[in-house]
């Protein structure tokens, strides 16, 4: 019958494959026919998918004694909080031995936690529990133990020496764990308390043994492998997750001492802020996406209201219209591929004069030379600014510099810095040329140049225009 309850729980808890799931059956088979843990009661736990928490899905009662439990406890859910050791031996695939925990009905325990695993990966636990009372004698032993009280390690048998290295490591943000040659921590400072004690393990952690404590897959006999074998820098600085927890770890050995030192410092705080800031740019990467989109829809509109427009004038307008919401939308399209605020000029700018070839293509024929510096960036603000200028200069260039029956018609656009502050952009054309003045008072196109250059780039102007052609140019500093 429990074979039925473990396969029905598996599946409605979990992702595991049926070869997991046979694994566990088979595991909980060794278990009803053992002879170990007659004493204790034996639970099999496995991860849900849905809430990352541990579910019982079976439990085997001692023999010899009475269960700790009264209630029936399959399918329940064993707490973070409660369990150190499931979710420990969960997390790094390694036996945890001796956590103290709390029942579901609020008993202490001592638990045994063994790894159940199939092809490379961790499916499930094997729980043994014992009453409270029943204390790990060799843990109490080496929780005795002290760095300090050893008379080989000269000064620090000295009390005032002893007082100081203790209130010296108790004021360091890290925690520090010191282990002797066989991997029992010998000393640590109240931080290494403070972490443990947020992982759930209900009681000091001095005495314990280095594979009950470590973080990551690794255990103790693996770190003397690794020395001996001249590999310690795989493992000696590290990051590691546990839990919701992400620290920085340093592992080295005092071999004059024999001591092993595993120096945890967190950087929680600095990893969340860092997912934050990434899960904000993914959102404003979203929001930029749906601005190109919008505003490609309104050029859409813009153009099927020019095309059953009859009046040239309204259409020249409805055109010139689509133009600058183009300019505005290419922006937002190079925002939508990054995260960085600040934008490549040039390829904005490349956007820009393809969308006003595009407009004239098979009206006018104008060749188009472009010379653009690709290293210069620019916040989003001013780089709206600056595809808004050039796509006014190019249309006013397009529209009217040019005898539509002649084919030498240039136009060059060339973006470059000046000196380490300025950015100088150049419109130029082989046209007929305008008396600027007058223009500028006439032209809505041009009077848009001029006031976001002095008003939104805090720039110069410079117009040139003769029977030769006219250039534009204007500066602003980047800073």
């Amino acid at each position: 019958m429990h074979e039925v309850l473990i396969r029905k729980l598996c599946k409605e808890n979990s992702d595991l494959t049926p070869s997991d799931i046979d694994e566990i059956v088979k595991a909980s088979n060794i278990l009803e026919n053992s002879i170990l843990y007659q004493g204790e009661d034996v639970f099999i736990d496995i991860l849900s998918t849905l809430t990352d928490e541990a579910i019982v899905i079976y439990h085997r009662k001692p023999t010899l004694k009475q269960s700790l439990y009264r209630d029936e406890i399959i399918g329940k859910v064993a707490k973070r909080l409660n369990e150190p050791g499931v979710y420990r031996t969960f997390e790094t695939s390694l036996k945890t031995e001796g956590l103290l925990g709390k029942t579901q009905e609020n008993i202490l325990i001592r638990q045994k936690v063994f790894p159940i695993r199939n092809n490379q990966k961790n499916i499930g636990v094997i729980i043994v529990e014992s009453p409270f009372a029943e204390a790990v004698e060799e843990r109490d032993y080496h929780a005795k133990k002290s760095v300090f009280d050893d008379q080989t390690n000269g000064s620090y048998n000295h009390p005032k020496a002893n007082l100081f290295y203790r209130s010296f490591l108790d004021k360091l943000d890290e925690a520090i764990l010191v282990f002797d040659k066989d991997g029992y921590l010998v000393m640590n400072n109240s931080v290494a308390d403070s972490y443990y004690y947020h992982f759930g393990y209900m009681e000091r952690i001095k005495g314990f043994h280095y594979d009950n404590l470590s973080l990551d897959m690794s255990t103790f006999e693996q770190l003397l492998y690794l020395l001996d074998a001249g590999r310690w820098h795989e493992v000696s600085e590290k990051e590691v997750r546990f839990g919701e927890s992400h620290f920085e770890m340093k592992r080295f050995f005092e071999s004059d001492k024999d001591l092993f030192v595993m120096v945890l410092h967190d950087k929680t705080e600095i990893y969340n802020k860092e997912v934050e800031i990434i899960t904000k740019s993914v959102a404003i990467k979203e929001i930029h996406h749906r601005v190109k989109n919008n505003l490609q829809s309104i050029v859409s509109l813009l153009r099927i209201q020019r095309r059953r427009i009859e009046n040239e004038e309204a259409s020249k307008i409805l055109n010139e219209s689509e133009n600058r919401v183009l300019a505005i939308s290419s922006v937002h399209e190079m925002l939508s591929k990054q995260i960085d605020d600040d934008i490549y000029l040039s390829s904005v700018l490349s956007m820009i004069i393809g969308n006003v070839q595009r407009i004239f293509l098979g009206t006018l024929n104008v060749q188009v030379d472009v010379d653009l510096d690709d290293t210069i960036c620019l916040d989003s603000d001013r780089t709206v600014t600056v595809a808004l200028i050039v796509n006014e200069l190019l249309q006013n260039s397009f529209e009217h510099a040019f005898n539509r029956s002649l084919t030498d018609n240039k136009i060059s656009i060339f973006l470059s810095r000046e000196g380490h502050d300025f950015v100088k952009v150049t419109v130029k054309d082989n046209g007929s040329g305008y008396d600027s003045d007058a223009i500028f008072e006439q032209s809505l196109g041009l009077q848009i140049v001029s006031s976001y250059i002095k008003d939104k780039l805090r720039g110069k102007l410079q117009v040139n225009s003769s029977d030769d052609g006219t250039t534009t140019c204007f500066y602003f500093k980047t800073t």
